[in-house]
């Protein structure tokens, strides 16, 4: 039995470290639930299956070393679990240390997202570094106290194990094998439990301290890198891909379309030019509508936004694809919704032939460029613009002594001086262009230089408000000096976000944060304010709709002066999808039944099953998945 007992104090140990962590997010976040309704004590009984699951996993070789292994091992065994559990608690004591602050970014448990950026180390821990060195110093001093005081006391821990029997030991294997089998399934029903039982509330937050950090990583990992697609869209529910179409079709207001490519039709503008204008589409690195006066935030951050959205088209309730940048590009740029799983930006199946606004023009003799102030690499953004149709990426590397670099790339000025230079020597050749840019400063650790802006009062200098008063800063002063040049007369500038700075809140899809500003700027724009619902697509369709030209494409979204436009938006957070239709909302989870709600005073209401409503957000994910395996979106 002394086996038994010795894998059970290792198990409360594990238990000791989630139940700590969670204790401390229960505590920390009370104030946020206390209210909702439901019966957030069930948080511990349901973490703690989740718990016993993640500890079950981690304890499968423990078994099979200390029941398996003949005596001789029994130093070299002892040896390998001391450090085995070294590292395995220790690893237990940092993911929960990080749940605190990634939950304060990201308004979730830890979850791919969490190992998904180290491919880009350079960014990635020098934002690390800058933004949580308490939060490291913090980590670091309890992985070290307990990695001295465990190396101190457990010098022969595993080795009394060896001194029952072997014949015992082996017979406690197949026992001990059948407790975690059921630790680790955790369910007698036909399908094992797994992280969508954790979610047992309509609280989003009381779910999320439901869930443990690391099975949560790694069942993030597990589904994206051995499954695919294919397993993802079957926790979302069955449906055959002609209904999918028809639906999503339907629900767009999409005819005629093309009959080996959904969504492929012919938008006939409505301001034909003999002379058809450039395209230049600026996008901003998350710019919440929270922080723009002109559609509803906050006064004093964006002045240049606010002078702006006077003399353009200002798209007043505009959301985001989701809450990543490669979600946000390609709803800009290609026009379509956020597919499940890694967005398309970094998919082996859209490298080439996706279709984006660079393929599609051309053919009209549009040389066409993407312009970034960092390094392309980040995202596989370079290989993905270079491969759907982008002449030329222009990045860090090709920035002549810029004014500024901090850890993101060259400052936003510098990116509107390179992007003016670019646009005059097009013009100069006579050459029609269209060109994205992206913008880098709004991002942690919020660098940017000195003595441009005034600082927004109460809030330290490397913040949110003034990294974003900056790019705001940065987009006036690349306007005012287009507008001295030649080029401006033919240009159509669309400026509009990528996503919200932070996607937070209670509900299952906080919507109001998905909510983004969105401007369209050019010679003989008549200033408008447009009032319903428009998405990313919306925007990118009435841009193309603005330069004047007769055009064939899959855009999932219509110009605003089309008849054909629909209020609707669909937005993905993490692994949930909500379809809005006016003021209706259908949000459907992996492995759960789909919920209907009504959007009132910027939070969900629940309401009455919309049967029809909830079959179609289906729809949209059974299509944006089969649109990209079987390489339709072109």
């Amino acid at each position: 039995m002394q086996i038994v007992k010795q894998l059970f104090k290792y198990y409360l140990f594990m238990i000791t470290i989630f139940f700590i962590g969670r204790l401390g997010l229960f505590i920390y976040y009370f104030d946020s639930f206390k209210d909702s309704g439901v019966n957030y004590w069930l948080t511990f009984i349901y973490g703690l299956r989740m718990d016993t699951m993640t500890t079950s996993i981690l304890l499968i070789i423990p078994v099979i070393l200390l029941t398996l292994s003949p005596n001789i091992l029994s130093k070299v065994v002892n040896t390998f679990l001391r450090f085995y559990f070294l590292i395995v608690l220790s690893i237990l004591i940092y993911i929960e240390n990080a749940t605190f602050p990634f939950i304060a970014q990201y308004d979730v448990r830890p979850n791919y997202l969490f190992v998904e950026y180290l491919e880009y180390p350079k960014e990635v821990f020098s934002m690390i570094i800058a933004d949580y060195k308490l939060a490291l110093f913090i980590a670091f001093s309890m992985i070290g106290t307990f990695a001295y005081y465990f190396l101190k006391y457990t010098k022969k821990d595993f080795s009394d194990d060896f001194k029952t029997p072997y014949l015992k030991r082996v017979a406690l294997f197949l026992p001990l094998a059948i407790v975690l089998f059921i630790g680790i399934r955790s369910s007698f029903e036909h399908r094992p439990a797994n992280i969508s039982d954790a979610m047992y509330s309509s609280d989003r937050m009381v779910n999320e301290i439901t869930k443990n950090s690391i099975y949560s990583i790694g069942y993030a990992i597990y589904v994206n890198q051995r499954h695919g697609s294919k397993k993802l869209i079957g926790q979302y529910g069955k449906m055959s891909k002609e209904e999918a179409i028809q639906r999503v079709n339907a629900r767009l207001n999409i005819h005629d379309t093309n009959e080996t490519h959904p969504f492929t039709r012919l938008e006939k503008t409505h301001f034909k030019r003999e002379n058809p204008k450039n395209l230049v589409i600026f996008i901003q690195e998350s710019l919440g509508y929270q922080f723009v006066e002109a559609v509803g935030g906050e006064k004093g951050i964006t002045p240049h936004l606010n002078r702006l959205a006077k003399e353009g088209i200002l798209f007043k309730d505009l959301y985001s694809n989701g809450t990543r940048s490669i979600r946000g590009l390609s709803g800009s740029v290609a026009g379509n919704f956020s597919i499940p799983g890694k967005g398309v930006l970094k998919r082996n199946k859209s490298q080439h032939d996706f279709f984006t606004v660079a393929s599609l023009l051309k053919p009209y003799g549009y040389k066409s460029s993407f312009i970034y102030g960092g390094e392309s690499r980040f995202d596989n953004m370079k290989s993905w613009f270079l491969g759907n149709g982008f002449d030329e990426v222009i990045d860090e590397p090709k920035f002549k002594n810029p004014s500024f670099v901090g850890t993101w790339g060259a400052s936003d000025e510098d990116l509107g001086v390179k992007a003016n230079e670019e646009f005059k020597k097009h013009y100069a050749n006579g050459d029609k262009f269209v060109s994205v840019m992206f913008s880098t400063s709004n991002h942690s650790p919020f660098d940017f230089p000195d003595g441009k802006i005034e600082l927004v009062e109460g809030v330290p200098k490397k913040s949110v408000k003034n990294a974003i008063k900056y790019a705001d800063f940065a987009i006036g002063q690349f306007i005012d000096n287009a507008r001295k040049e030649a080029y401006y007369k033919d240009t159509i500038f669309v400026i509009l976000s990528d996503h919200n700075v932070r996607v937070y809140g209670k509900d299952l899809v906080p919507v109001d944060m998905f909510h983004i500003p969105g401007l369209i700027l050019g010679e003989d724009i008549k200033p408008m304010s447009y009032e319903k619902i428009t998405t990313q697509p919306d925007v990118l369709a009435t841009a193309l709709d603005l330069i004047g030209l007769d055009l064939t494409y899959p855009i999932m979204g219509h110009s605003i002066f089309s008849d054909k436009k629909q209020n609707i938006s669909l937005m993905q957070f993490h692994t949930s999808y909500a379809l809005r239709v006016d003021d209706k909302i259908a949000i459907i989870r992996p492995n759960k039944k789909a919920i209907t709600f009504l959007y009132k005073d910027s939070h969900l209401v629940p309401t009455e099953s919309d049967p029809e409503l909830e079959k179609d957000v289906l729809a949209f994910v059974v299509a944006l998945d089969y649109m990209y395996n079987e390489k339709l979106y072109k």
